[in-house]
């Protein structure tokens, strides 16, 4: 019979696993991963529009934004590179509400962001609560190299959809991919899934 150590019951797990998406790994700090340099941004010339297949285009000015109702949730991110960060804080204004008064007319929207990035979702992915445009992290001002002063945020899909320095979103008549699922990426984005390139 092997000797017995009493006591030793092995090293616990920092997190629940099942938090993490397969395929992840747990990361505590923040990685700052973009495709081009950070824009500058200024919340004085700050707009967010919406546009394209709409019953009523919208156009928000930054103090517009702070205007609207506010929310403060936590969320765990997943980015394709396979981290995950958990428990993160942010305070920001839901899709849901920046669209009330637009009567959509189409389910297909291009997120476009400050310089020049795009990405793509079905409506019904940034609706019913799924996703914000946030501007404070951890009760701080989003920072510019995390997207400042404001970012698209969509938690249930991989962090590349969440687009840095948002600017708007064009509803158009069928899916056009952004800039990274033109580049291999899978169109949605589910980190449950695995759905990280076309072949996922």
């Amino acid at each position: 019979m092997p000797p017995i150590t009493r006591g030793f019951r092995g090293r616990r797990p920092d997190v629940d696993p099942s938090r993490i998406p397969p395929g992840q790994h747990h990361e505590r700090g923040f990685p700052v991963l973009t495709a081009g340099p950070t824009p500058p941004v200024d919340t004085a010339t700050w707009t967010f529009d919406v546009g394209g297949l709409v019953g009523a285009e919208q156009v928000f000015t930054w103090e517009d934004l702070m205007a609207l109702p506010q929310e403060t949730f936590t969320v765990d991110i997943h980015c394709v590179t396979t981290w995950t960060k958990l428990d993160t804080g942010w305070t920001g204004v839901s899709v849901d509400e920046l669209l009330k008064d637009v009567d959509p007319r189409s389910e297909w929207v291009t997120i476009r962001a400050y310089g020049g990035y795009t990405t793509n979702l079905p409506l019904a992915d940034l609706t019913g609560g799924k996703a914000w445009v946030v501007h404070t992290f951890d009760g701080e001002p989003l920072e510019a190299r995390h997207g400042g002063p404001a970012r698209l945020l969509v938690p249930h899909l991989y962090f590349w959809k969440s687009a840095k320095w948002v600017r708007g979103f064009t509803f158009t008549p069928n899916e056009q991919p952004g800039f990274w699922e033109q580049n291999g990426y899978h169109r949605r984005g589910d980190p449950w899934r695995e759905q990280r390139y076309w072949s996922d």
